[in-house]
């Protein structure tokens, strides 16, 4: 049982483990063990190294070298050697090195004599002596009885004092020397300390007289500790192991002073490291690796970071190393058969510790940091069962505040305080953020320990925590936490939210067990009485004590279970569709309660500044007119959702076909605004005062319908997958494979002919090409039109109604103009999708449906066989059929659409036709006149359709174009020589020098490199074919 009550001492030493005593809760192991997880390195390993440097640094006292030990008798045993309990004064007397004097205790057992103790308000044990003598053999570290005359220093050599482990009646037993009892709780073997003590009594005679903390022990101890020391070879090695992985700790992965990775003493330090992994090393005299192992490890020791030399080598002193060490020393404060309890001679035992700080780079801050730790890890570790241990943190706490407020503090110190801080207040917060969890009335005394501990633990660390409170949360509402009051206040609350939510849990689980099913009404009443005794049982159990740091300890409370239950109220009513019986006693048992808890606020802020103003108006109060709006509300809500499965429907439905020959438009158009109208009008039939703020939230609910479905609507692709690749630049060649077919055939059946099959079949006038995807969106484009020339007369309905009513606007929202509009961002919506439907449904009219009248076919082989009149006859029947389908206000924006579409045909005709196209210079006179007859066509669309100015913009740079084609080939290649090189920043090239390539950016202009380079690429002439190749070297067309 004594070995299991110290298991965490073999477990990892990053984290808290439990005892037996603690096994069956979840106390401990959420206390975050602060400093970080050692490579390679276990808990044993840090124990012993741990001693042994405990041991090394205290070698100069008596007990731990010396040759006469010195013995700790108390005063109370002289004078009192017959009674058993009192004649042990707590193990050690008070001559040990750097103890405070100490005065035999006649008095109460529990009346500390250790300054220690007494400064931390802890008892003392009182145990007899040879109670802790016999723990040793108890606790099977030693085969030999623990002293005798094992070892040259050992205690009990001296003489007169006889074996340590004698038993003969009526002798006094001798009680334990310093060495001896911290060995026995830090769990070192016999065997080990004597290896320890006869090496540094025989071996290390050399070093006498020189510091301890001078000398690196792991390294010495290889150096001079045999194989033959050990049982076998085997635990040889694995001693030698471990001192090799302190070294690396101590030296590579954790140095005080920084090592750079480059170091060569890095890389040969960790190769004998490696190589001691499979057998131990040589340590012989004459041992190249040993000599080698001790060159590095001294080198590395024995570094600085500013080039001036150390008094001490640096092997132990690293973050977060010395920390592990130096905690693990800490803990054998603790008795091993009562870990509650802090020894009797904890005074003499942080004395000797002291002695390590200069190797394991302590000082006081760090110490007092430490010592928190370690008292407040002992206090969670042993199940909480011990306040003392808590009270003593505390109190350490204290000295732990003085130190941060210092302006000296390292950046090591500085991250150390942090990390142990945030860990203690993170296990503290939890309890405290849920104290109805964790504490009853037989243990709420310990939230008067936890608290304050929690809070300077807070204060050190001078952090303001940002929290979501309630509604303020949902509404992204912060509030900054940084004073005591404050911190309290956020206690109080999150701990009634969890104590509610349980409550909650718990009765929805009989429910759930029951086979008899409640009406949810019942439930919430039976709610409502709970919270009225949860709310009796926070003001008579736990404010009493939280009123200490919080003036309305109580009123924080009742507020927060006020707004918890209209939670749970307003979950219940979220289902309710009209107003009953249920739901009025409901209410009533709400009203009932919000009285109740409104009377204790009032109670408990009696003596505030404000009287209790500032609480109350916290809760929000449970107003049945509130409730009505809520439902009607939801009421909105609903509806809504009919309009979105609509819009779900019409999605998976729609085929754009027109509802009738009178009615152009898509049914789900129609089934929509009828659905808005029979809302608005359904809405303004409740018998109710109707406020601005409702009517918001019902127009914004539709324009957001009207939005999704315009979103919808005009999701028809876009004009670029109807444009067609441009082809790669080549030059003209009269020898092409095409040209020679071309010529073969009768220019009449290429191109008159073919083109009169399209233009008169049958013999019959020609018919448009407009094809059933083109025209299912121009019922696209109907739909949008539709919607904007109703949503006027919905807006009317909605701003004109006389059930409106001025009162009760909470949002401010009801100021409006004279010419406002609730649907006005939805306008602009549907007027920019009407632009891109008609768009797209331009440029699959021109590229699509009359791709083979228009860019397939347009001057392919010859401009005079090929002139652009039977694409305008066709282009003119599509007009018609357009005319035909769309409704008369949007004509206007379909047909602007198709000319500008019609202009980019021709244009990609004249300079990305292909190798099927070559033009002449005479050719332009041709060109020119067929367009004049493709703009003709729309300035004769209609009666003020488009515009003669419109068509006139949209044709300049087509024109620009045709007036480059009549330039003479010489002048053509001037201009493209001079264009290309301003625009490249080249200046002006030789003859015969390459020129740079125009980039082709889709803007073709008259003064445009690339539209210029274009025209010499359709130009059927051989200064252009010459002057293509040496400038540009493009390839002949094929």
């Amino acid at each position: 049982m004594v070995q299991s009550r110290r298991e965490f001492f073999s477990g990892p030493l990053y984290g808290l483990t439990t005892s037996p005593t603690t096994s069956s809760s979840s106390a401990n192991i959420d206390l975050a063990w602060p400093f970080g997880k050692l490579e390679t390195i276990d808990h044993d390993d840090i124990r012993e190294t741990a001693y042994e440097i405990f041991f090394t640094s205290c070698r100069s006292s008596p007990e731990f070298g010396g040759r006469n030990a010195l013995m700790f008798y108390s005063s109370h045993e002289n004078q009192h050697n017959h009674h058993g309990d009192e004649g042990s004064s707590g193990g050690l007397s008070s001559q040990g090195p750097g103890s405070p004097s100490r005065r035999a205790n006649h008095g109460a057992v529990n009346a500390p004599s250790s300054r220690v103790k007494r400064a931390l308000g802890l008892k003392m044990v009182k145990r007899p002596q040879h109670t802790r003598r016999m723990s040793m053999s108890s606790l099977n570290f030693s085969s030999d009885g623990g002293g005798g005359s094992s070892s040259p220093s050992s205690p009990g050599s001296s003489p007169g004092v006889g074996s340590a482990f004698s038993t003969l009646p009526g002798r006094p037993r001798r009680p334990l020397t310093s060495a001896e009892l911290m060995r026995q709780q830090m769990r070192v073997t016999e065997q080990s300390d004597n290896r320890l003590r006869k090496t540094l009594m025989r071996t290390l005679v050399g070093l006498t007289g020189k510091k301890s903390d001078n000398i690196i022990l792991p390294l010495e101890l290889i150096r001079f500790i045999k194989p033959s020391e050990f049982n076998d070879p085997h635990e040889y090695h694995i001693w030698q192991k471990r001192q090799l992985k302190i070294l690396e700790a101590g030296l590579l992965l954790y140095p005080s002073v920084p090592i750079e990775k480059s170091n060569s003493l890095v890389t040969c330090l960790r190769e004998i490291i490696r190589s001691s992994d499979f057998k131990p090393i040589d340590i012989s005299k004459n041992s190249d690796t040993m000599r080698t192992l001790s060159n590095t490890a001294i080198s590395l020791a024995w570094r600085s970071t500013n080039g001036s030399p150390n008094n001490v080598p640096h092997w132990a002193d690293g973050f977060p190393f010395n920390i592990h060490l130096y905690t693990c020393l800490l803990q054998a404060i603790f008795d091993i058969r009562d870990e509650t309890q802090v020894l009797d001679e904890v005074d003499e035992l942080l004395e000797l510790m002291k002695k390590t700080w200069t190797t394991l780079g302590i000082n006081r801050p760090i110490h007092n940091a430490c010592f928190t730790w370690v008292l407040f890890q002992q206090y969670v570790s042993t199940n909480q069962t011990e306040p003392d241990l808590l009270y003593a943190a505390y109190t350490m706490l204290t000295e732990v505040e003085n130190d941060a407020k210092k302006p000296d503090r390292e950046a090591s110190y500085v991250k150390l305080l942090s990390l142990m801080l945030d860990s203690i207040q993170n296990w503290a917060e939890k309890r405290l953020l849920s104290y109805h969890d964790y504490f009853n009335k037989g243990t709420i005394s310990g939230i008067e320990s936890l608290l304050p501990l929690a809070l300077s633990s807070a204060k050190i660390l001078g952090e303001d925590v940002k929290i979501m409170e309630g509604e303020g949360g949902e509404n992204g509402d912060i509030m900054l936490v940084d004073s005591t009051s404050d911190r309290v206040d956020l206690y109080i609350r999150s701990s009634v939210k969890n104590a509610f939510a349980k409550m909650v849990e718990n009765e929805n689980a009989k429910l759930a067990n029951t086979e008899e099913k409640e009406e949810p009404s019942v439930t919430i009443l039976k709610f409502a009485k709970k919270t009225e005794v949860l709310a009796e049982k926070e003001k008579e159990l736990f404010s009493p004590i939280l009123k200490r740091w919080h003036p309305v300890a109580t009123g924080v409370a009742v507020v927060t279970l006020h707004q918890c239950y209209g939670a749970l109220l307003k979950q219940h009513l979220s289902g309710t569709r009209m107003l009953n019986s249920e739901i009025v006693g409901v209410l009533q048992g709400a009203s009932k309660l919000e009285k109740v808890l409104v009377q204790m606020v009032v109670e408990d802020s009696v003596e505030c500044e404000d009287g209790g103003k500032g609480i109350i108006r916290e809760m929000s109060p449970y107003e049945v007119d509130s409730i009505i709006l809520k439902l009607l509300r939801q009421w909105i809500d609903e509806r809504l959702k009919k309009g979105k499965d609509l819009l779900s429907r019409a999605k998976e439905t729609e085929n754009w076909n027109p509802k009738s020959k009178s009615e152009p438009y898509a049914q789900s158009a129609e089934e929509l605004l009828n659905l808005a109208k029979e809302m608005v009008k359904d809405f303004f039939e409740i018998p109710i005062g109707i406020t601005n703020d409702l009517i918001l939230d019902l127009a914004e609910g539709l324009e957001q319908l009207f939005q999704e479905y315009t979103t919808f609507v005009a999701s028809c692709g876009s004009k670029k997958s109807y444009l067609p690749t441009l082809p790669p630049l080549t030059r003209c060649n009269r020898d092409s494979k095409f040209f020679k077919i071309w010529k073969k055939a009768s220019p009449c059946s290429v191109g008159v002919e073919h083109m009169h099959r399209i233009v008169n079949m049958d013999g019959h006038h020609s018919r448009p090409s407009t094809s059933r995807g083109t025209q299912r969106l121009y019922i696209r484009l109907n739909a949008l039109h539709y919607l904007i020339t109703n949503l006027p007369s919905l807006d009317k309905a909605l701003a004109t109604s006389p059930k409106v009513s001025t009162q009760n606007n909470s949002s401010g929202r009801s100021g409006r103009g004279a010419s406002y509009s609730f649907f006005e961002n939805v306008n602009a919506s549907i007027q920019s999708a009407c632009d891109h439907v008609s768009e797209v449904a331009a440029y699959r009219l021109i590229f699509l449906d009359s791709n083979s009248v228009f860019y397939e076919n347009l001057y392919v082989g010859d401009v005079a066989n090929s002139r652009i009149r039977p694409a305008v006859k066709i282009l003119k029947q599509n007009l018609t059929l357009l005319n035909a389908i769309v409704i008369d206000r949007v004509q206007a924006v379909a047909m602007k659409e198709v000319m500008k579409a019609s202009f980019e045909a021709f244009l990609m005709v004249l300079l990305a036709g292909g190798p099927s196209r070559t033009f002449n210079r005479s050719d332009h006179e041709m060109i020119n006149d067929d367009f004049d007859s493709l703009k003709r066509v729309f300035c004769n669309c209609g009666e003020g359709l488009i515009s003669d100015d419109i068509v006139k913009k949209e044709a300049d740079t087509i024109e620009g174009v045709i007036s480059l084609m009549s330039l003479s080939t010489e002048q053509l290649t001037e201009d493209l020589s001079i264009i290309t090189c301003e625009t490249s920043g080249i200046g002006l090239v030789g003859t015969g020098q390459k020129l740079p390539m125009p980039p082709t950016t889709g803007r073709w202009d008259r003064s445009d490199p690339n539209t210029i380079l274009r025209v010499l690429c359709h130009r059927n002439d051989r200064v252009a074919n010459q002057f293509l190749k040496k400038s540009f070297q493009l390839a002949k067309r094929k």
